[in-house]
């Protein structure tokens, strides 16, 4: 069976990080080995919450599985708390990333033009370094300008001009050079407002091409939705399709759970309704 290590946190409540990750890459039919970050008793979104970190025992599993001689198809690794957790994760780069294994980074550093709270230039500087090595990294719009070097609200500005893609992918070629491999950049969550309708969609940016896939956008964004869609993203590469096709297969599951939890107006923090569209990921 094929095996994806998961770099990420767990949190009790949010269906975010390995809450969201494991499930999905289980039901695409791979083997998810998680390597916590942290613990914590919700996601860092509600207003109190408890949060053990564990970035002096990531090298821990890291020495463990080197021992046990284990090897992954893929390593997946997402929100990263400091500096030192994203230097843990070049530690395990190291010791597991070979030319068949694919690697995804999910460079969390904010979202709608602002940063998280523990955002540091040290944090973005490591953050740059670390995605270097990745094959694929999902950043957010947000996130696409901190490691480009773009202002955002210069970016976003162009939102309602019919070559607002073609701004967004400009700005994605520009980290294309800078990669050890042959990167593809999924950007996650652009909202297009048009005179009747507004859409959320993703644009993945290879170096010979480009792929965009949306839907109807409802207005609100829930914790885990970029969490479940790189894992579908991670799970359907290694299962071999491309990224267009990969693309299709997260938005088509993600679309109805993001659409129950809007109707029925789920508190962002708690997250979508992910579980009971699992099934849809057996499909071709």
């Amino acid at each position: 069976m094929k095996k994806i290590a998961l770099i990420n946190d767990l949190s009790g409540f949010g269906k975010c990080s390995l809450t969201a990750a494991i499930p999905v890459i289980s039901i695409l039919g791979i083997q998810a080995c998680p390597l916590p970050t942290a613990v914590l008793s919700a996601q860092t979104g509600f207003p109190s919450y408890y949060c053990d970190d564990y970035t002096d025992r990531m090298n821990h599993f890291t020495d463990e599985w080197q021992n046990m001689h284990e090897s992954f198809d893929g390593i997946y690794s997402g929100y990263l708390g400091s500096a030192a957790q994203m230097h843990n994760v070049l530690y395990f780069l190291e010791r597991f990333q070979t030319r068949d294994t694919l690697y995804l980074a999910d460079p969390v550093m904010g979202d709608n033009g602002r940063r998280i709270r523990i955002f540091t230039q040290k944090l973005l500087d490591n953050m740059k370094e670390l995605t270097t090595h990745a094959d694929v990294i999902t950043p957010n719009l947000t996130e696409l300008c901190l490691l480009a070097d773009v202002d955002y609200d210069t970016l976003t500005s162009h939102a309602s001009d019919a070559d607002y893609l073609n701004y967004i992918e400009d700005t994605a070629r520009r980290l294309l050079p800078k990669a050890h491999t042959s990167q593809t950049i999924v950007i996650t969550g652009i909202v297009r407002r048009l005179a009747q309708q507004s859409f959320v969609g993703n644009l993945a940016v290879t170096p010979d091409s480009r792929h965009y896939a949306e839907t109807p956008y409802h207005g609100e964004s829930y914790s885990g939705t970029g969490d479940l869609f790189a894992s579908v993203i991670m799970g359907s590469l290694i299962n071999g399709l491309t990224i267009g096709e990969a693309m299709q297969k997260a938005v088509r599951f993600l679309s109805p759970a993001i659409e129950d939890a809007s109707r029925d107006n789920v508190p962002k923090d708690h997250g979508v309704y992910f579980e009971r569209y699992l099934h849809l990921l057996l499909e071709p």
